[in-house]
């Protein structure tokens, strides 16, 4: 039995789970000193025991910001998260496992990594490519003093002093960027699952720097490739050498696993696949007669013809003939030849070449948008087919996928699509700054938000939520409407047919088909990122009730939905995931995943009677967490709810943990 009245200050330290460290921890404890730090030495020693041995030459890649960068990927987060009720209430919303989210995208990524570790099977991200012209300049609001920086990054006060004035210069170099992208990859690492994928889009600008850093995030050994997408016809005439009509697109995965990579194939790549047998679908491929420009002999030996200088040796070629999976037959001049059976494998591998004939370029993508809008409001988006062309390769129809540079909502779109057409549920994360539209820039797009959104103070998010909105409405009208009535059609023509086999089976299939179809998740529940109170001082070393850390008369019950939204998040809850609402004889607790939140003011001795026979009682109530917001009780109120909950578990055999959060 365990009861811990711990005081935890989660509510200004919400940093990435170190699960690296755990294992650590959990595997080689002996290698920790009672204060907790890690003994490198010891550590080489017990590997060195297993004949590992340490390498004193490396490769890597080393920038003027990268301790900046590192620091940023372990530094708290600044904000807490606040959900738009209001929104996500809406009836096409309140169901939805889709979410948008507005906010820096690093602040984002550092609240989600508790609830979505290891849960994201493929990210794409389309970040800014620092051409120069795209307006990328390295910007961070955290303030460190030499002193505070020297200390936690480990470096000496003279470069301490020189990455301090290179990020508070607002640059746009190749090592601003790094330490832009470096920190965001190193977290999106830790939400993708074993199995997963991220894309990435890029140019020349930073395609270079891009793959040495995704080689120490991801590991060398787990690039996939690079696609090259054919984006426009004829590229920039202007230029000075050479006219670019492509971008990058590079691939890493978690854990290689090329099998995965299978897609399906389409009615060109079959068309070939003509003759069937017990094993599947297969053609004659032949076997030319010559290699290297040497005629190959042919030769008849126990009834069955050979070659003698083959690719296969005697034996295999025994094999597959025996096998019936080759076979000698005359070709088109009389000659014998070998001629084997082409299998279908799993699926057809991706091609690294995404040509305009078969994919659609930056124009297609930047029609998609004017179709929804009947304006131009956003530049240069990609084009649905890519992503889902993507999304594709990288997840099956179930999974979650995460795009957190959303621009106009592409990926959200393409998902949405793809669900459409083939029944699947995949969801999606998209999170996109508030970034203010230049009215100089685009007009259009400033206009639109400001007049017909009606949005003081216009940002590409409210593109990003308004392409949305609009674009699950053309899916649910031109898509799913359409396939529905065809069904519907079906389930007539097969009742008014007397005689047909398995007839009921297939009208109930269609009727499962429609109900899918109409169970489509077109909505999206949208959460934003918010600071932290101002005056939330947490710096005393102990919790003093007697000290005024922080006047929490100021907090309204809002402000109690934003802390309850962020606390679950970092106890791992999705945020989609609604928690229940307890009565505690009048005051009004929160349950979900054996954890109870008690945020509110008023608890007393009828209220935690209540909660203890709740737990006595209810099977379907059994919280392992009690956690409270220590501003909002009396240290006495603390102290009883302790002691009570540490003799009830005693009495039952149970393990209990309340834990005083501020």
């Amino acid at each position: 039995m365990v009861v811990n009245m711990d005081k935890e200050k989660i509510t200004e330290n919400i940093t990435i789970p170190n699960k690296n460290l755990e294992i650590l921890k959990k595997h080689f404890s002996h290698c920790f000193d009672k204060n907790g730090n890690f003994d490198f030495e010891k550590f080489k020693k017990e590997l060195s025991k297993n004949e590992i041995n340490f390498s004193k030459e490396s490769y890597g890649m080393d920038w003027l910001g990268k301790s900046y960068a590192r620091l940023l990927a372990s530094d708290e987060a600044t904000t807490l998260l606040k959900e738009n009720e209001e929104f996500n209430q809406k009836e096409a919303n309140k169901n939805s496992q889709n979410l948008l989210i507005k906010g820096d995208n690093l602040e984002v990524l550092k609240h989600l990594s508790n609830a979505y570790y290891e849960e994201v099977k493929m990210i794409y991200i389309d970040p800014p490519y620092n051409t120069g012209g795209d307006g990328f300049v390295y910007q961070d609001d955290r303030k460190f003093t030499v002193s505070e920086f020297k200390k936690l990054a480990g470096v000496n006060e003279e470069k301490a002093k020189r990455v301090l004035d290179f990020v508070d210069s607002k640059s746009n170099s190749h090592s601003a960027w790094l330490t832009f992208m470096y920190p965001r990859l190193y977290i999106a690492k830790q939400l993708l699952k074993d199995d997963g994928v991220i894309f990435v889009s890029i140019d020349d600008n930073e395609v270079a720097q891009l793959r040495l850093l995704m080689d120490e995030v991801f590991g060398e050994e787990n690039f996939v490739g690079v696609f090259l997408w054919k984006k426009n016809k004829s590229g920039n005439q202007n230029a000075k050498y050479m006219s670019v009509q492509h971008d990058y697109i590079i691939a890493y995965v978690k854990i290689k696993d090329m099998e995965k990579w299978r897609l399906p194939y389409s009615k060109e790549d079959l068309k070939d696949y003509k003759e069937k047998d017990d094993k599947g679908l297969f053609y004659f491929k032949p076997v030319k007669h010559s290699t290297r420009g040497k005629d190959l002999n042919l030769y008849y030996n126990d009834n069955k013809y050979f070659i003698e200088k083959s690719v296969y040796n005697k034996e295999s070629l025994l094999k597959m003939l025996n096998d019936n999976e080759a076979v000698f037959r005359k070709n088109s001049k009389k000659q014998t030849q070998l001629y084997m059976k082409q299998r279908l494998k799993s699926g057809i591998l991706p091609y690294s070449f995404l040509e305009a004939s078969k994919f659609p370029m930056t124009e297609n993508g930047v029609e998609e948008v004017f179709t929804l809008f009947n304006k131009d409001v956003f530049n240069n988006p990609k084009p649905t087919k890519l992503i889902k062309y993507l999304i594709q390769i990288g997840s099956n129809p179930k999974e979650l996928i995460l795009d957190f540079f959303a621009g106009s909502g592409t990926t959200g779109d393409a998902v949405m699509q793809l669900n459409a057409k083939d029944g699947g549920k995949r969801k999606y994360i998209l999170v996109q700054l508030p970034e203010v539209i230049d009215k100089k820039k685009n007009r259009t797009a400033y206009d639109f938000v400001k007049d017909e959104l009606g949005v003081e103070n216009p940002t590409i998010f409210e593109i990003t939520k308004e392409r949305l909105i609009r674009a699950s409405k053309k899916i649910e009208k031109e898509i799913l409407k359409t396939k529905i009535t065809k069904k519907e059609k079906e389930i007539k023509d097969l009742e008014v047919q007397l005689i047909i086999d398995n007839k009921d089976e297939k009208i109930k299939q269609l009727k499962t088909e429609i109900k899918a179809l109409k169970n489509q998740d077109l909505g999206f529940k949208i959460f934003e990122t918010t600071p932290i109170w101002e005056d939330y001082n947490l710096e005393a070393e102990e919790f003093d009730p007697h000290i005024k850390l922080f006047d929490e008369t100021k907090l309204k019950d809002d402000d109690l939905k934003i802390l309850l939204t962020t606390w679950k998040t970092y106890d791992g809850i999705v945020l989609t995931q609604d928690l229940n609402e307890i009565d505690l004889d009048g005051y009004k607790g929160y349950y979900f995943e054996k954890k109870i939140y008690l945020l509110n003011k008023g608890f007393v001795t009828k209220n935690l009677k209540k909660l203890l026979e709740e737990i006595d009682k209810n099977k379907d109530f059994t919280p392992a967490i009690i956690i409270a917001f220590g501003y909002n009780f009396e240290s006495k109120v603390l102290r009883e709810i302790a002691e009570n909950i540490k003799s009830y578990a005693n009495k039952k055999h149970i393990d209990i943990d309340f834990i005083t959060r501020y």
